[in-house]
């Protein structure tokens, strides 16, 4: 479920809160008084004020007891806040001091992320009701609020089953989240030239389509063209994956769902940037209509593709959003994301998405939004040598190595990618890692791209 926890801002903690939280470190006093000195707390439980470091200490309060949560603040409060989230969730409320310096956003919006939850039927888990915030800018809170809630969007859309979500309802849930936040908003079912998106949805009874999301402010001097990946689930079609595989495969739409709930929030960051977002749906099912290795389509503008693995079907529906984007809506700069291919969560792990570019500034800028959001990005090589490697005796391209060795598999799928932005300033992030936590979606994403366009 979204975060249904209530956020206050107010000017002092009230005397009867259950749990008071007080940032404590090195250089910083506690701002109460305690039941202990905080030198012989700091040695009895061996800690140093780092952030993630929590110590609950019950104090007297009238005829009770009420507890106090000191919070390490070091130099990440976005760590710190997560730690307190998850320390409360499942309680009523929360109080936080809030520490005089820092990234007063991050905190807030860690908090708010760690007291999420996700689940259909009965919820074991009672949402925090409300967390209060003193002190600090009042600004800061609210941009950290709106970051976690767009955060969420993400969320639930990546953790919605696949036998609710299909294009259909994800288109549906895009226009919904589009009109609230004032967007124009047009889905493509028609799919024209679009032979990427169609060979990949065309085994599925649930038809494919391609949804368009644009947010004008009043004035702008830059247009940029988000391009997602939104396979709703994706079964590898006839190059069938194994039951283990398809575990985690309704989240292969986390990219399409990063634009959606970013795109939805981009009013409330004040953002000056023109965006059109392009999400492209379809389902990879398995059937007599699946398309089939070595079959070969055409993708938007004409380029050819032998397709020698269906399980390779991101880049098909990305390629044909991206050439569309470059033919017709002449942007400033292209930034696709998808959860593309395993060999990048090989390489990098699961919290660190790859990230691909052709423009030195763009990949400057996206590396340095991931720095501030804790979205980490690592600048990845657009090897051209390897480019051959996708030669066709057929067609264009083809859509993997010709010799189906999966070396360097990541960095494949950014090369194909990249035959399909003609000249512009263009990058690729591959969130295959990031995107997917044991216990759900992550929303990876959502908090870069609304820093770096805003």
């Amino acid at each position: 479920m979204p975060i249904h926890t209530r956020l206050t801002v107010a000017p002092h903690a009230a005397a009867d809160a259950e749990f008071l939280a007080v940032p404590f470190g090195p250089d910083l006093e506690p701002a109460v008084e305690l039941p202990i000195p905080l030198a012989a707390l700091l040695a009895h439980y061996q800690v140093k004020g780092e952030p993630g470091e929590v110590l609950e200490l019950p104090v007297a309060h009238g005829d009770g007891v009420r507890r106090i949560l000191l919070y390490g603040i070091g130099d990440d409060l976005r760590k710190a806040g997560a730690a307190l989230g998850g320390r409360v969730k499942g309680r009523p409320s929360l109080t936080i001091l809030l520490p005089p310096s820092g990234d007063l956003a991050a905190l807030v919006e860690s908090a708010l992320l760690a007291v999420y939850t996700f689940t259909i039927g009965e919820i074991r888990t009672k949402a925090v009701e409300e967390i209060v915030f003193v002190g600090g800018d009042a600004a800061a809170i609210r941009r950290g609020e709106a970051a976690a809630r767009a955060t969420a969007v993400a969320r639930d859309l990546v953790n919605t089953p696949a036998s609710v979500k299909t294009p259909g309802w994800l288109a549906a849930q895009a226009v919904e989240f589009g009109a609230g936040a004032g967007l124009g908003v047009r889905v493509d079912t028609e799919l024209t030239g679009f032979g990427g998106i169609r060979a990949v949805g065309q085994g599925s009874a649930n038809p494919p389509c391609l949804v368009e999301m644009t947010y004008e402010p009043a004035s702008y001097d830059r247009h940029v063209v988000l391009v997602g990946k939104g396979i709703t689930f994706d079964s590898g079609g006839l190059s069938l994956k194994t039951s283990e595989g398809m575990k985690t495969m309704k989240t292969d739409m986390a990219g399409g769902a990063a634009i959606i709930a970013a795109m939805g929030a981009l009013a409330e960051f004040g953002s000056g940037v023109r965006v059109t977002g392009l999400i492209a749906c379809a389902e990879n099912a398995f059937s007599g209509s699946s398309q089939r290795p070595s079959d070969v389509i055409v993708q938007y503008g004409g380029r050819t593709v032998e397709v020698l693995n269906t399980d390779a079907e991101g880049r098909l529906v990305l390629a044909d959003a991206l050439a569309y984007a470059d033919a017709e809506l002449n942007p400033d700069a292209l930034v696709d994301i998808a959860t593309l291919t395993g060999a990048a969560k090989v390489a990098l792990g699961a919290g660190i998405g790859a990230l691909y570019a052709n423009d030195e500034s763009l990949a400057a800028e996206l590396l340095a939004a991931s720095e501030r959001t804790g979205d980490r990005l690592w600048r990845m090589p657009l090897i051209d040598d390897y480019l051959s490697d996708l030669d066709s005796d057929v067609a264009d391209l083809a859509n993997v190595d010709k010799r189906m060795s999966g070396v360097a598999g990541s960095v494949a799928a950014a090369l194909f990618l990249r035959e399909f932005v003609g000249k512009r300033p263009w990058a690729h992030l591959d969130i295959a890692g990031p995107a997917r936590a044991e216990k759900g979606a992550t929303g990876f994403g959502v908090r870069m791209l609304l820093d770096w366009l805003s």
